[in-house]
């Protein structure tokens, strides 16, 4: 159970109310790509509103290195806020100094003043005491709702609760309480399903997950190295050598619990591999651990085709579908899925239709998740580059919980602390 307090534990009838969002967002040309995060945040925003309260929100946007960047700026939200909450929302260009206050006199009771990308100021990532003292200012009340930033100990985060009564809002209060629920009580059998790059971003919550979870299923480029570990070749595909003696670790970690509990830790066993990273290349499935295939050398480059070893040239970029359908199986095996990380190189688009070419593994996790195949599992989604991906695809709303934050959910899974929720109020 959550244990801050709340919005809804103190009073903010007519307040001037500092509000910690994530609006960190995709921004092409001026417009935003996905919205997810700002209707997120809603349910506090609309709540203040309704209780007569002066709004202030703000937020990073990118990383700019303490420097102003006009294309990190959060002038684009304003819009597209003003029509979510139909409310009057105001821009300040700065979110501290003349530019703001001139902005902050403006500022009626039920309406909104966005401030300009906190990280422009070096200050913000550093934890200042004399930035936060002054952000409080003008505030009565300090609300964090920005959960995709509490495992940060920033300005806006962490020094700001010295200076203003500090509370949560209702998006971090239901992130946390769903995360941590999942991962105290999961109902059972229960399956991890976990991508991306690198293990050592990951190594604290696959080994969390190795003693918690009954499946836990790699994907993406951190299985290349998974492969490397166990004398596997895999061409010019990505991986980090240092990070070997990590995922031995891993392996024997997962084979000493499955030797004392029914437990199975799934590795590709086929993958989609290509030349290079474009959509127009060829790409071929090569099965190194499931049956005899004939090796095919020279392949056509109009014929998908099937061998068993990677060529020298050639990267994985992908699951193949032989793995993709044992993790999908699994599925209608368990009653819960916690998956963080794409399965393959889900960036890259198609040429034509909305599957990219090295995206099906992560589609048939998807259409798994949601039922296609018979049973449909309880799904917590998480990761930057997963929940980017299935909001690409307007599945957003089709799963459980989908995470707004990456790296604070991980660390959450994972057990630990998040400065910026220990700052909070105590109930």
């Amino acid at each position: 159970m959550f244990t801050k307090k709340t919005i809804q534990d103190v009073d903010v009838d007519n307040k001037t109310v500092l509000v910690r969002v994530d609006y960190n967002v995709p921004i092409a040309d001026q417009k935003i790509t996905d919205d997810y995060r700002i209707k997120q945040s809603l349910p506090t925003v609309k709540y203040l509103l309704e209780h007569h309260a002066k709004l202030i929100l703000i937020s990073h946007l990118g990383r700019p290195n303490g420097q102003v960047v006009k294309s990190y700026s959060l002038e684009p939200i304003v819009n597209v806020l003003a029509k979510l909450t139909n409310t009057k929302v105001l821009f300040a260009n700065d979110c501290i100094g003349k530019q703001f206050d001139d902005k902050f006199k403006q500022l009626k009771p039920g309406e909104i003043l966005l401030s300009e990308n906190l990280r422009f100021h070096p200050e913000e990532e550093k934890n200042d005491a004399d930035f936060a003292k002054v952000l409080a200012k003008p505030a009565d009340l300090f609300v964090q709702d920005g959960f995709g930033v509490v495992h940060r100990a920033h300005a806006s985060t962490d020094a700001i609760t010295h200076f203003l009564p500090s509370v949560a809002g209702f998006l971090l209060k239901k992130e946390v309480d769903t995360i941590t629920q999942v991962m105290a009580n999961p109902e059972r059998p229960m399956m991890a399903i976990i991508g991306g790059a690198k293990i050592v971003d990951k190594i604290e919550l696959i080994k969390k997950f190795i003693t918690l979870a009954d499946i836990v299923a790699i994907g993406g480029a951190m299985a290349n190295t998974f492969l490397l570990a166990q004398d596997q070749f895999i061409g010019e595909s990505l991986a980090d050598k240092a990070e070997i003696p990590l995922a031995k670790d891993i392996i024997s970690l997962a084979q000493k619990e499955a030797s004392q509990r029914d437990f199975v830790f799934s590795m590709p066993k086929d993958a989609v591999v290509a030349s290079k990273v474009d959509p127009s290349s060829p790409t071929r499935i090569v099965d190194w651990g499931t049956h005899v295939i004939a090796e095919i050398e020279n392949y056509p480059k109009h014929v998908p085709v099937v061998a068993r070893t990677i060529a020298s040239h050639e990267k994985i970029l992908d699951i193949g579908p032989f793995s993709g359908s044992f993790i999908g199986g699994c599925m209608q095996l368990v009653k819960t899925v916690v998956w963080n990380g794409s399965m393959g190189v889900t960036e890259v688009k198609s040429l034509q239709g909305p599957v990219g070419p090295y995206a099906h593994g992560t589609e048939l996790v998807i259409d798994a998740l949601l039922g296609q195949f018979g049973h449909r599992p309880y799904s917590l989604v998480g990761g930057g580059d997963t929940v980017g991906y299935i909001e690409n695809r307007g599945l957003i709303n089709q799963f459980n919980h989908v995470s707004t934050g990456g790296g604070a959910s991980l660390e959450l899974m994972a057990g630990r602390k998040l400065p910026g929720v220990e700052a909070l109020l105590d109930k």
